[in-house]
């Protein structure tokens, strides 16, 4: 039992990997570096529930009182009363009869320090509020106010949230490819082993009977990932034309997929995409032969990445790109979440959500993705800078699509 991650270790690697979408310290002192004071208790409360509501809201996380925001531990000095009146905040301070979805919240010692530890899931079944009806929602490092209404979602899509987190019986570590993932992990925080790194991630828990693992653990690193999931995969399909036909006149002429975990999918599939980028190859300027593409590469990257990283898990479909003469199609299983709209993103406001919050958060703390709302104006920004037409981007009850043209912005 070893490899138990104890709640001091999870708290002190989140010191370590500092404030972030998923963490926030918080102080419980105030005033000038010369003169600090113990915080008042009531401004501790609302403030530990505010975060927790934001993060509920958003993609999880934790919250973490008696730090400074450098990482300080500086202690909780209150009374055993007040730290008990700030542990019940999760009830006491959220909107009237809703219960967060709560994993932690718990008084321990770090450094002879009293310090208070919170951490809730991403919500699936409701929007949580603060007592007086406001709604926040985490965004990067900062609490954003948020109407209920924007972040209300539809029943259907509670299934495709609640994927990624559900845990897998018979599911064991040895599933996963151990290599790929040890080596994650000392990204992550150096000498991290394995077991820990899946449970400070939240991709899997210690029970009575040893590690559980969630879904998301398998589609992320699994050696077989067929035997999880049986369209973990990118299918390409490649069109004589501008139409897709039918019966006799059927002109997709070739039809091929590749497969693997996440991690895997991200590199195979953009191998497999890029060669239909380039059109022609031509003699550069420093005399070595240049090829030229139709569309800017990290403009394609970023959708194929978008589709991989937010295409709804649970639909057993595979991600689908078509390549037309004039245009390529980008279509991932899954409508787009109610929270977001088409005009949100086609506006470039930067509207985000992610269905499958705990890969997203590995592969965002891995800087390999962006959030939805970023990736897609990265996309408009590319097409643009090439004086290509704007993507387009539709959305029904069954999957997304992201439609990037070949052809230039008419004068």
């Amino acid at each position: 039992m070893d490899d138990i991650l104890l709640l001091a270790d999870k708290v002190r690697n989140n010191l370590v990997l500092g404030e972030s979408h998923f963490r926030e310290f918080k102080s419980a002192f105030e005033g000038r570096p010369d003169l600090k004071r113990p915080r008042k208790v009531p401004s501790i409360c609302a403030g530990i529930a505010e975060a927790l509501v934001s993060f509920a809201n958003a993609d999880g996380g934790t919250v973490i009182v008696g730090v400074e925001d450098d990482g300080e531990i500086t202690g909780v000095p209150h009374s055993a009363d007040d730290i008990q009146v700030m542990l019940n905040s999760v009830r006491t301070h959220v909107y009237h009869n809703q219960q967060l979805p709560l994993n932690n919240a718990n008084k321990l010692t770090l450094n002879n320090k009293i310090v208070l530890y919170f951490s809730v899931n991403k919500g699936t079944a409701m929007i949580y509020q603060l007592p007086d009806g406001r709604c926040v929602r985490r965004k990067d490092k900062s609490t954003m106010p948020e109407s209920v209404n924007q972040i209300q979602f539809e029943r259907q899509e509670v299934k495709s949230r609640e994927y990624d987190g559900q845990f897998v019986d018979g599911a064991l570590v040895t599933d996963l490819d151990i290599k790929l993932l040890q080596g994650i992990a000392d990204e992550y925080i150096k000498g991290l082993s394995v077991e820990r790194y899946l449970q400070q991630t939240g991709l899997a828990e210690y029970a009575q009977n040893g590690l559980r693992l969630k879904r998301a653990s398998l589609l992320l690193f699994a050696t077989n990932v067929d035997k999880w999931h049986p369209r973990c995969q990118v299918r390409f399909l490649k069109v004589n034309g501008n139409m897709l036909e039918a019966g006799e006149n059927y002109n997709v002429v070739s039809d091929e997929a590749v497969k693997g975990n996440i991690f895997e999918l991200l590199i195979t599939s953009w191998e497999h995409l890029r060669p239909y980028l380039a059109y022609k190859t031509e003699f550069g300027t420093n005399a070595h032969f240049e090829q030229k593409y139709i569309y800017p590469e990290d403009a394609v990257r970023e959708a194929l990445l978008n589709a991989i990283a937010h295409r709804d898990y649970s639909i057993a479909n595979a991600i689908e790109i078509y390549i037309y003469n004039d245009r390529m199609e980008i279509k991932s299983p899954g409508a787009l979440l109610s929270t977001i709209t088409i005009k949100n993103l086609t506006e470039l406001e930067g509207a985000h959500e992610s269905r499958n919050s705990l890969i997203a958060r590995v592969l965002k703390e891995n800087r390999l993705m962006r959030e939805l709302g970023e990736g897609i104006k990265r996309i408009f920004t590319l097409m643009h800078e090439k004086e290509l037409e704007k993507p387009e981007l539709y959305s029904n009850g069954l999957w997304f699509r992201v439609t990037l043209s070949s052809k230039t912005v008419s004068v």
